[in-house]
């Protein structure tokens, strides 16, 4: 087994607007965004930690870092999956988010997983 399949995780986060909990009059729009987590290697592993970059619409850059994902730490199977959606606020109609997520592996071997960019944008905004 080489290193690479040993070790693998696929991020797929999903964003959602939430216009019942956004008040565009004052600039606050509310975004939902679901992940599924997929041990995709040869080996258990479990989520440490997460670095969040997002970025709204004007440029404004904002990190979060924090041990787990909302509360937990999950162990991952080979083949086995965590879902949990969370959210965030953006000051503009929409922005971007990404970082990545630290694992170890049942076998001690610390690695990083990026999260894929993704796009939240308030299409149904009316002025």
């Amino acid at each position: 087994m080489s290193g690479e399949e040993n070790y693998s995780v696929t991020i797929d986060p999903t964003p959602f607007y939430l216009a019942d909990e956004s008040d565009p009059a004052r600039g606050v729009y509310t975004f939902a965004y679901h992940i599924n987590i997929i041990n995709t290697g040869e080996i258990g592993v479990q989520l440490l930690s997460r670095h969040w970059i997002i970025t709204d619409g004007n440029g404004h850059t904002e990190e979060v870092r924090g041990e787990g994902v909302i509360g937990k730490q999950p162990k991952l199977a080979p083949e086995e999956s965590f879902q949990y959606t969370s959210g965030t606020q953006f000051k503009t109609p929409g922005g971007t988010m990404h970082g990545s997520y630290e694992f170890v592996a049942d076998d001690g071997t610390h690695f990083t997983v990026p999260i894929p960019r993704f796009t939240c944008s308030a299409t149904r905004v009316l002025h």
